[in-house]
């Protein structure tokens, strides 16, 4: 009688080389698929900022973002270090460009949290039913990974704090030519792709991207800083599974109205624009103080716009309506510990009974002793 091994798919040879397979089969350190749409996604190293790029919890891979920012502070940069950090933490290739080895450096460090595994745990929660232990390990979405034996997708770090780098870390350093400034970022880029692993992830870092102080004079001109964006989306479409970029630009020397950013912005797969608050504004009577400040929690220094985002679908945008991130008024802390961004809305005036109401506050009428 003869006899055949089961759970053997039918109509498939076996593979010469099980170990390739078992490679191919295992996804990249850092990487999940978007609950969205199941495209492989990053981190960018801010949780609440992975929450607001269009319902995919975290920056798709083979995409770029563009962040702005007006005036002459430097919170774009911020975002910029969570994301390079990120990527060293995760094993990932860094790539950055024109600041030298001094600015990784100073990266944020990984902020020490204490575990939640030493608290003493109430009566009624050993009292659970057995069933349910299988659902506390899956978390909730967004959360930043509750199992000890894996890297979390999103660390927390600390900007008090300086990265430890590791032995192996993997940052490519591209200096800025002044005879070809963007070949040669392109020209490295891509050099490093073909030559690494299928499987290795990459992270381009591009820092106050046409700033006078890195770059030289000639790299404003359209057909140079045009093309590049081209080029580079030629590649992110080539490694849609491999490659992510994110760019900060300052908007107080080349505008949103001109049309060298308009068109960069049309190249560039996400667009976010930051525009802090005015430093000279009453600290006892500012839109700050009033509008982001609840409590304890700390003061907001501007404001979010989320222009475009990457890897939009017939769904929409997170549920496209009026409480999307890209209608809603969204405000960024940054303190010595930590970059927030969350909804900004302005409190009731003293004595507004109505508008307290409406907001759920207690009035003096609705107080019965």
């Amino acid at each position: 009688m003869a006899f055949r091994k089961r759970n053997v798919a039918l109509g498939r040879t076996p593979s010469s080389n099980p170990a390739s397979d078992a490679i191919s089969d295992v996804p990249a350190a850092g990487v999940r698929p978007s609950p969205l749409t199941s495209h492989p996604t990053i981190s960018t190293g801010t949780s609440s900022l992975d929450g607001l790029l269009g319902g995919h919890a975290g920056l798709a891979l083979g995409s770029s973002l563009l962040i702005e920012e007006s005036g002459t502070t430097d919170f774009a940069g911020a975002l910029l270090r969570y994301y390079a950090a990120e990527g060293i933490c995760q094993g990932h290739v860094v790539h950055v460009v024109g600041v030298g080895e001094g600015w990784v450096r100073e990266l944020p460090g990984v902020s020490e949290e204490k575990s939640r595994d030493k608290a003493p745990k109430p009566a009624v929660d050993e009292e659970k039913m057995k069933i349910a232990w299988r659902y506390e390990r899956l978390g909730q979405a967004g959360e930043r990974g509750t199992r000890t034996d894996e890297k979390p997708f999103c660390h927390t770090f600390d900007l008090t704090k300086r990265i430890t780098l590791p032995a192996d870390a993997k940052v490519n350093h591209i200096p800025i030519s002044p005879s070809s400034t963007f070949e040669k970022i392109c020209q490295s880029l891509a050099q490093s792709l073909s030559s690494s692993s299928p499987n290795s992830i990459h992270r381009l870092v591009l820092p106050s991207i046409l700033s006078p102080a890195l770059y030289p004079p000639g790299a404003n001109q359209p057909e140079n800083f045009l093309g590049f964006f081209r080029t580079l989306r030629s590649l992110l479409r080539q490694h849609p599974t491999r490659l992510t970029a994110m760019i900060t630009l300052p908007l107080e020397l080349y505008p949103r109205s001109s049309g060298l950013v308009r068109w960069a912005e049309i190249l560039a797969d996400g667009v976010i624009e930051l525009t802090p608050f005015p430093h000279l504004m009453d600290a006892s009577n500012s839109l700050a103080e009033s509008g982001g400040a609840r409590g304890n929690e700390e003061q907001p220094q501007g404001m979010v716009k989320f222009h475009k985002l990457p890897i939009n679908t017939e769904r929409g945008e997170d549920g496209a309506g009026a409480g999307n991130t890209l209608g809603e008024d969204l405000a960024f802390t940054v303190s010595r510990r930590k970059f927030v961004i969350k909804p900004f809305s302005l409190p009731p005036m003293e004595g507004d009974q109505e508008a307290q109401k409406e907001a759920g506050r207690p009035t003096a009428k609705d107080v019965e002793f």
